[in-house]
């Protein structure tokens, strides 16, 4: 079967190539760099190396603390940091600007036999760190060929993935029994793991939960908020595409029927999304301005006119929680499983989230049992459980802290994924 895949690889080369410049069109990221897409990489020196590869953003920022915890346990080597998407190489790059040549970031080629044998040639890696959700067949095969332990951490497996994967089990199965540990993020994903095929996942949590808000987030989040004056905000975070559109209708349809004037602010997903979501604002006839417009240092008050704040930034998602009286946390209004709410929690706010939430299903639960978070069932639902919140201001501000006591009570999983490191390092 892996030969199978290999060749389907091979055939569809010219087409991911074709891909990437036509993504490059609105992330320029994309038509960097293409010859590490290959397996071709400058020459570097030749030092111990922990390879971690961590795909997109969402992956980058989770695995910040245990990049720190590396760097400090293990002074003589080198951290290769891999990706596969545009902004989780620039997202790594500020997050890692403070630590010099001992992280060196390049994109992971492109599964194909050749090309993985290169990097793994040119890199030398003592370990391989997956982060989360990433089982490459020909990349672990040719780790175990050359002897190199492959790990999984900070993993999740929902049950719609697990389907999937039972479907390519010739091929997945294999790989899956080839890594050497894996480190799950909450009990159900370790009984998927486990019925993918990997022998006794141990559970240490989300490093999510470790991740440290940055100063600097909140003190701009601060100068934010003190531009919308008195004015309460509702964010609408990591929103997704046919969300913002059952956003924007709810959104026009309840303030009318509202005393207040509550500020919106959308933050889109995906950056190449922004100018779609800006005229989605201007068919509704909705008087918004984008945070790029705005000074990052001082900024100007918002008149009571403008009704949305485009967040058409990347980095600055806490700025936005530090911002806002409540968050929503998007993709889960339509069937694509939800984001992670931590953020929302580690900066003290009520959080609310739709029906889809199947990626995270665990932490949304635990949250909603906690106090943390509250489910609605559609943007209608979303605006008017909001606008009940804000009118209540004690149960708002016990929502929130039950979102940032619940935030503390669930970190720890670095310390625990570093102890199943351990034996490689």
């Amino acid at each position: 079967m892996r030969l199978i895949y290999s060749l389907v690889w091979g055939l569809s080369l010219p087409f991911a190539l074709f891909r990437l410049w036509w993504r490059g069109r609105l992330e320029p990221g994309y038509r960097q760099h293409i010859g590490e897409r290959l397996g071709f990489y400058p020459a570097s020196a030749s030092v111990p190396t922990i390879w971690v590869h961590a795909v997109s953003a969402g992956e980058t920022r989770a695995a910040e603390p245990l990049i720190r915890a590396l760097l400090a346990r293990c002074p003589e080597h080198r951290i290769l940091l891999t990706h596969m998407t545009a902004t989780g190489r620039e997202t790594g790059g500020k997050l890692f600007a403070d630590v010099g040549p001992r992280l060196q970031q390049a994109f992971l080629p492109y599964d194909i036999n050749w090309m993985i044998v290169r990097f793994l040639r040119h890199f030398s890696p003592q370990l391989c760190i997956l982060i989360e959700t990433e089982v490459w067949p020909n990349l672990i095969a040719q780790c175990q060929e050359k002897s190199i332990p492959v790990t999984l951490v900070n993993a999740r497996l929902s049950e719609k993935s697990l389907r999937k994967a039972q479907r390519l089990a010739s091929l997945i199965l294999p790989a899956a029994r080839a890594i050497s540990s894996v480190a799950a993020q909450s009990n159900p994903d370790a009984l998927r793991l486990h019925e993918l095929g990997i022998e006794q996942p141990g559970v240490t949590g989300n490093m999510k939960f470790d991740v440290t808000p940055p100063p600097l987030m909140a003190e701009r989040g601060a100068a934010l908020r003190r531009s919308f004056g008195e004015r309460q905000v509702i964010l609408c975070a990591s929103t997704r595409d046919g969300e913002e559109e059952l956003i924007l209708q709810a959104f026009v349809e309840q303030v009318p029927l509202l005393q207040t004037n509550p500020l919106l602010i959308i933050t889109p997903r995906h950056p190449q999304r922004f100018d779609h979501v800006a005229s989605l604002l201007e068919s509704h006839g909705i008087k918004y301005l984008r945070r790029s417009s705005l000074n990052h240092e001082e900024i100007a008050p918002i008149g009571t006119g403008i009704q949305v704040v485009l967040g058409d930034s990347m980095g600055e998602m806490y700025m936005y929680y530090a911002a806002c009286d409540i968050a929503f946390v998007g993709g889960s209004l339509v069937p694509l499983g939800g984001h992670n709410l931590i953020e929302a929690c580690a900066m003290g706010k009520p959080v609310l989230t739709g029906t889809h939430t199947f990626n995270f299903s665990e932490i949304t639960e635990q949250a909603i049992a906690s106090g943390a978070a509250f489910r609605v069932d559609g943007a209608l639902s979303l605006f008017r459980q909001a606008h009940s919140l804000l009118a209540d201001e004690k149960q708002c501000q016990r929502m929130g802290a039950a979102a940032y006591t619940f935030f503390l009570q669930h970190q720890g999983a670095t310390a625990r994924t570093m102890q199943m490191l351990e034996k490689y390092l």
